[in-house]
């Protein structure tokens, strides 16, 4: 029986993190919240079949994205020649589920790393410390932020929603996000979220406001037990040491005492990578494309 895929629906939330929780690893892609934030930048569409929830994006290319469940318990030659016409493209596969690939299907594939897709992973005690050599800079900007400032940190919720969104689209203003497609998209991706808030599990944020201006933010869910998954962070410019102080204070006071943050891709932005890597990562969630090809 062909998949019948569907826009990604609000309502089956509940149903979408249940499988998600038998995945054997989570990372950024695949999380319900970046999912329906990117729905309508990638056209992404879902169907369910049997133990699985196959997620196939529509632009600007067509292919599939990781399929979600228990990736041990599939028969993945019997499912894939059920459900999946070849040659099939998939695009942010996780190394282990490219390996199970690689052991349990009998036809060929070719496999590319894709190093823009790759998920930064952190220590949440080294980005709250701020200690040694490597992270002084961050520290020292961080104090600045600090002492410089009258400032208070307070959650994202009801009550500092909208100054959020304000924020947000002041930030646009000052970055001329009508300029650049990324940027734009990833505004519209902003606003979905920041509209739906109260409907999200596991959502979580934090921001800096100076009166009742926010200069700073973090958007964030809970992606497991022991991770945070930071989605979307701004700040002022105009604010020296305002990113390094919602990166630390968002962790500082949350009340899940998390092992791990999980700061999403660099898309292969230079910028983005300098920055990211200048955090010392502890790991990677390491990514691939994966053609299947015809038998």
């Amino acid at each position: 029986m062909e998949l019948e895929f569907k826009a990604i629906d609000l309502r089956q939330q509940k149903d979408y993190m249940n499988l998600l929780a038998l995945c054997p690893i989570k990372f950024s892609d695949i999380s319900f919240i970046n999912l329906w934030a990117w729905a309508e930048e990638y056209g992404l569409v879902w169907a369910r079949d049997e133990n699985l929830v196959w997620i196939r994006q529509t632009r600007p290319e067509a292919c599939y994205w990781p399929p979600v469940g228990p990736w041990e318990d599939i028969d993945w030659q019997a499912c894939i020649h059920r459900n999946i016409k070849r040659p099939a493209l998939f695009t942010r596969m996780p190394d282990q589920l490219v390996r199970l690939w690689e052991n349990r299907l009998p036809t060929a594939l070719t496999i590319e790393d894709t190093r823009d897709h790759w998920d930064y992973l952190y220590l949440s005690d080294e980005l709250i410390e701020l200690k040694g050599s490597k992270l002084h800079k961050k520290k020292n900007l961080l104090n600045q932020f600090k002492k410089g400032y009258d400032f208070t940190y307070r959650k994202i919720d009801t009550e500092t929603i909208e100054l959020t969104r304000q924020m947000q689209q002041d930030w646009c203003t000052w970055r001329d996000c009508e300029s650049s497609d990324t940027l734009a998209a990833e505004n519209r991706a902003i606003e979905r979220v920041l509209t739906h808030w109260e409907i999200f599990e596991g959502i979580a944020g934090g921001c800096i406001s100076t009166g009742n201006t926010i200069i700073a933010y973090t958007v964030a869910e809970r992606l497991t037990d022991d991770t945070v998954l930071i989605h979307f962070e701004k700040a002022d410019p105009n604010y020296k040491g305002a990113y390094q102080a919602i990166n630390q204070m968002f962790l500082e006071h949350s009340n899940h005492p998390f092992s791990f943050v999980n700061r999403e891709q660099d898309l292969g932005d230079p910028g983005l990578r300098k920055a990211k890597l200048s955090y010392v990562p502890a790991g990677f969630v390491h990514k691939f494309r994966v053609v299947i090809r015809e038998s």
